[in-house]
């Protein structure tokens, strides 16, 4: 790369910054930037280098550098670093009546790879979570088998396993958005989204064990164990291919928030489908109409009609930096980077436009590219300072190319709440902050 050419820089949303929360923004720009922000600035890379040799930073000896650190094992689990206790899930008010059936947004402006923490996971509950002890939760497999089972966690542990890496994405992800711009920051647009390695047992072999009827099953009903009972269908077809009965996530036992200690991994379909605190499996020759099915993720189409039973999840791509809140400081070369992701396959082609869709150039795709999982693309890109808006699209496998919002609502309308995958435009103003907008 050019020693002539500008690195920028990125003011983070306030929900990452690296400093206390009750900082200001402004505060914490004159903090950044100090006494001379406004000279260094302008200055290319080298020169900011060399700037650097009279940061005291540099030329004072630092505690960490003359001081005995802390013991092993300080920490029986590990903790993030203090001056990252900013990047958290995040809920947004009045979402709901009740925060145990609401809605806690994962960070994304603030995640690197494909790969979300265990801690920053999103949540999505009905009626609140719990810490189920797991010797006492079973799960129960029943139906139109040959032999009705009952299984410990002991027991499935004891199964042949799987881990594979997939992403999980809720329904109503982007479903504020389908009237008009309603929330400042891809946290809140597009944060009901994570992708984790999950491990369990495949579904195919407990299906097998228990002898189900080959001949007349159709569907199997999953069950959660909490308050709200829900429950969904799902195909015999997709359950004998890649779903997993999962107790693990990111090399360790799941999350009481997410399902602990057992939870259905359903890859490629909306996240209501992954039945948490999973207690019963029951095969069927007919869907069971659950509430969650036919009166709850539904699609309200323009002519007034219910869509129902749309499980997959499809094509679906955003920049998360630059991206909405945060503020680009220099003029000059970023990286522009973000996630595609598709409930059919693997993700095929990324494009990039900074203009609003009137151009667009393919952006680079970092391995692994995995089938059903997070795929992170970057793309270099020159800010002369001019206003910009940035969009991506993704085309999957399958030849599937991502819509625009003027696309999706010449179809679904804009009273649906659910299955939002337009194209996601952020406007870079000139002084440089990032904003949410729609386009086309």
């Amino acid at each position: 790369m050019s020693a002539r050419k500008f690195f920028g820089r990125i003011l983070p949303a306030t929900e990452t910054a690296r400093v206390p929360t009750r900082s200001s923004r402004r505060r914490f720009l004159q903090h950044t930037l100090g006494a001379a922000g406004a000279a260094t600035l302008a200055l290319p890379s080298h020169a900011a280098d060399n700037a650097a040799q009279g940061d005291p930073s540099i030329l004072k000896p630092q505690p960490h550098r003359i001081g005995l650190g802390q013991p092993v094992a300080t920490f029986g689990y590990g903790q993030p670093s203090q001056w990252e206790k900013n990047l958290q899930r995040r809920q947004s008010p009045g979402l709901t009546r009740v925060t145990q059936s609401s809605v806690a947004f994962t960070p994304l402006q603030g995640s690197f790879g494909i790969l979300t923490p265990n801690g920053l996971h999103f949540e999505r509950h009905h009626q609140g979570w719990w810490d189920i002890d797991p010797s006492q939760h079973r799960l129960m497999v029943m139906g139109l088998v040959k032999q009705a089972r009952v299984y410990t966690m002991d027991d499935l542990m004891r199964l042949p396993s799987v881990s594979r890496i997939h992403f999980i994405e809720c329904g109503a992800n982007t479903g504020m958005e389908w009237g008009n711009v309603a929330v400042p920051s891809v946290q809140y647009t597009h944060g009901m989204l994570s992708c984790c390695e999950f491990t369990g047992v495949r579904l195919s072999t407990l299906l097998d064990l228990s002898g189900f009827h080959k001949k007349t099953a159709r569907f199997v009903l999953a069950e959660g164990g909490d308050g709200s009972g829900l429950s969904r269908s799902i195909s015999i077809e997709q359950a004998l291919d890649d779903v997993i009965v999962a107790w693990a996530m990111n090399g360790e036992m799941l999350r009481p928030e997410n399902g602990y200690p057992l939870r259905l991994v359903v890859p490629g379909a909306q996240g209501v489908s992954w039945v948490k605190w999973l207690r019963r499996l029951e095969v069927g020759d007919q869907r069971w109409d659950q509430r969650e099915e036919v009166l709850h993720y539904v699609d309200l189409m323009p002519d007034g009609m219910h869509r129902q039973y749309t499980q997959i999840q499809e094509a679906k791509s955003v920049i998360t930096s630059p991206s909405g809140g945060q503020t680009l400081l220099d003029h000059g070369f970023y990286n522009v980077t973000g996630l595609a992701w598709s409930g059919r396959g693997r993700v095929k082609r990324v494009d990039v436009s900074v203009d609003g869709g009137r151009n667009w150039r393919t952006a680079r795709l970092e391995t692994p590219i995995l089938s059903k999982a997070l795929t992170r693309f970057n793309i270099d890109w020159q800010w002369n300072g001019q206003p910009a808006i940035l969009q991506s699209r993704v085309i999957d496998e399958t030849g599937y190319v991502q819509p625009t919002i003027g696309q999706l609502r010449a179809v679904r309308g804009t009273r649906s709440i659910y299955h939002n995958n337009m194209i996601q435009s952020w406007k870079v103003a000139e002084n440089g902050e990032v904003s949410n907008v729609q386009v086309g």
